[in-house]
């Protein structure tokens, strides 16, 4: 419901600040919006845990650390930043978006061409 609606936001934001040439505000906003949105769907004491994992702390720190050049106003070069941590935070889930992919109809046809599939 409203962690739903906030992480939406905050990937439109994110997404669009970005095609606006890293607009500083927007890609603030959008960090924002996602961070928050992320906590109301998971719960405060889980994000918590997600994100002060030991093996993830190297993850966590450039994912925030990009969240705070973005919002000193660095864009692209917290944007990078929050790109290589985002990786590193959820590479353990991209197996997973990618089998549901497959079963989306149009976009599982894509994925399963013979050239991507193999990938």
């Amino acid at each position: 419901e409203i962690g739903m609606g906030l992480t939406g936001f905050g990937v439109f934001f994110l997404f669009f600040g970005m095609i606006l040439f890293f607009d500083k505000a927007l890609l603030a906003i959008g960090n924002v919006l996602f961070v928050a949105g992320l906590a109301f769907v998971i719960g405060l004491e889980r994000t918590f845990r997600f994100f002060f994992q030991k093996h993830k702390m190297k993850a966590t720190g450039f994912f925030l650390g990009g969240v705070l050049i973005v919002l000193i106003g660095w864009p692209l070069i917290g944007m990078i930043l929050e790109i290589y941590g985002f990786f590193l935070l959820f590479r353990g889930f991209f197996p997973v978006v990618v089998g549901f992919i497959r079963r989306v109809p149009v976009l599982g046809y894509l994925l399963n061409l013979p050239g991507i599939s193999s990938v």
